[in-house]
């Protein structure tokens, strides 16, 4: 039940190597090992054993990293955990029901990405597999209870997507899905109780036009329908299901771009 907090950047604009963890019974931090390299914009991956997986980002000179790392809970140390096919930051990583990681999309060497690849934990290798329709970065992102997971907006930069992929970890492929209502990115998905994904938030534009709006993805239908808006246009926020099938939605920033302290509660 703790976390492991790892890497970022401090306020001088340093990147961290260092690691804590969280303990919720003592409501305190404390120093944990060290990853072999500072990282920021990377991914931490809570594997099947107990072990997590740090991937990517970038280190000092604004960097791009294929590294990749193993934290063991057990002995508090980091160690090398192989090198990934393409070096990416602020990519997706999500586990499937398999064990396996699938880590999608980002940007690295100057580009956004449409490539994937699956890190295995059994042979501990990464290995590449079927590439997204669009590349993207700050996009929704979710694994559905049927093992599929959905890829929902994001932006490359310039335009900003109401497409949506689906990824089959049976066939390493992408499909297209229906597309969103509305383009957003840096919204949030949450998988509902009843199988279906709540798409809330995000921004339209780099103008950072943060929305209220929500919707919703039916992975019986494949498409997406809209629900009820938030009090507050919001992008960057939180959305965490609570243990009654209820949404929890934190912070983020407005459409002027000033940050929130407000919550609110989604009611399917």
């Amino acid at each position: 039940g703790r976390v492991l907090v790892t890497g970022g950047y401090d306020g001088i604009s340093q990147n961290l190597a260092s690691a804590e963890i969280y303990d919720p019974k003592t409501g305190a931090f404390s120093p944990t090992g060290t990853m072999e390299t500072s990282r920021q914009f990377h991914t931490a991956t809570l594997l099947a054993d107990g072990q997590v997986l740090v991937a990517g980002g970038w280190t000092d000179g604004r960097v791009a990293l294929a590294s990749a790392e193993l934290y063991d809970p057990a002995t508090g140390e980091f160690n090398p955990a192989g090198t990934m096919t393409t070096p990416r930051l602020d990519h997706v990583a999500l586990l499937m029901k398999d064990g396996r990681v699938l880590l999608v999309g980002g940007s690295g060497a100057g580009a956004y990405l449409d490539s994937a690849e699956i890190y295995d934990p059994g042979t501990g290798k990464f290995s590449p597999t079927g590439s997204m329709a669009t590349a993207r970065m700050d996009f929704a992102r979710t694994t559905l209870a049927d093992g599929r997971i959905l890829i929902a907006g994001g932006h490359d930069g310039a335009g900003y997507f109401a497409s949506a992929e689906l990824y089959d970890p049976a066939a390493g492929t992408f499909n297209q899905a229906s597309p969103m209502t509305e383009p957003r990115a840096e919204e949030s998905v949450t998988l509902l109780p009843n199988g279906t994904a709540l798409v809330a938030g995000g921004a339209h534009d780099k103008d950072i036009s943060a929305v209220a709006s929500a919707e919703v993805f039916d992975p019986t239908t494949g498409k997406f329908s809209r629900v009820g808006s938030m009090a507050a246009a919001r992008a960057y926020h939180t959305a965490t299901p609570l243990l009654d099938g209820r949404v929890l939605v934190v912070g983020g920033y407005d459409a002027s771009a000033t940050s929130l302290a407000t919550a609110e509660i989604y009611n399917p």
